[in-house]
């Protein structure tokens, strides 16, 4: 069974989505589309911006959305998803292409969920770090005693969790896991505390655009961030969808599950290979691919 798989923030690279601009007449007009629908040319930013400008939140979410979505598109019929998942932003991404979303719609829910976070961020100052060779019930147990707000936010893979929080506390924490044994605790070049409580402000505004926006039955299950588990249901995915922004994005768990729902090969639609790297440390016996354009 093919997996389909959505990368999320940080996957982002300057000249992103230029090749499907210039050779495919659907890219365009979705391209321009969205220039019209976001009310600035993110397209200039995508494709000769600056790595800086394309590392905004309000930019880099709608830009990686947009790669996904479209690709997707002009894929065709070659797109075949038995299953879909994305990586936190990504989730909106698979959304669009497994019918539940249509794009413009994705589209607007992606840009309002970057401008919450965004606001968000600047409430209160906060971060994410990565934690890697420590086991998860470790990282959550030591999290658990610190003072202040610090979570567990991304399991990605076996030896490598993401923690969540105020500054201070994420500070403690990569001192307190490195004296626990971790290789390696990085705080990360991120606005916010992304997937923690400190993101409720922007999940209540989040809340009220996606409560007020028709979610079709999909094409194919999802795992989502939250459940891990498969959803078809359009009301329970509105739900977990909501859940999302505070809640840890249980990459590994999602992965095991689709294997074992019968998941063989993942194919990753968007920019780079992150998730390919991730699925492979998750179970190095499927096999990974990134979506190609048959000419």
């Amino acid at each position: 069974m093919n997996a389909y798989i959505f990368p999320g923030q940080g996957a982002q690279f300057v000249g992103m989505g230029l090749d499907l601009y210039e050779k495919y007449p659907i890219a365009k007009e979705l391209f321009e589309k969205a220039n019209e629908i976001l009310g600035f040319r993110i397209t200039d930013i995508m494709f000769e911006g600056t790595a800086e400008a394309l590392k905004e939140t309000k930019v880099t979410q709608p830009a990686i959305f947009l790669h996904s979505v479209i690709l997707s598109k002009v894929m065709g019929d070659a797109f075949k998803p038995d299953m879909v998942a994305g990586h936190s932003l990504g989730e909106f991404s698979a959304l669009v292409a497994n019918g539940v979303l249509n794009f413009e719609d994705g589209l607007k829910l992606v840009s309002q969920r970057a401008l919450a976070m965004q606001k968000a961020c600047e409430i209160q100052p906060s971060t994410m770090a990565a934690v890697l060779a420590l086991a998860d019930n470790v990282v959550e147990e030591i999290c658990e005693k610190i003072p202040g707000i610090v979570v567990a936010a991304n399991y990605n893979c076996p030896g490598q969790l993401v923690i969540s929080g105020e500054v201070e506390a994420i500070n403690i924490a990569c001192e307190q896991l490195k004296a626990a044994g971790a290789r390696r605790a990085l705080v990360l070049p991120v606005g916010g505390a992304f997937h923690s409580p400190l993101m409720e402000p922007a999940r209540e505004e989040l809340a009220a655009a996606i409560e007020n926006t028709i979610f079709a039955k999909p094409l194919c299950p999802i795992y989502q961030n939250v459940t891990t588990t498969a959803v078809v249901d359009a009301e329970e995915i509105k739900k977990n969808l909501i859940s999302q922004l505070t809640a840890p994005v249980k990459w590994t768990q999602s992965v095991q599950n689709m294997i074992k729902d019968g998941a063989t090969l993942f194919t990753e639609v968007g920019p780079g290979k992150v998730l390919q790297g991730l699925v492979k440390k998750i179970d190095s016996n499927v096999e990974v691919a990134s979506a190609i354009i048959s000419e």
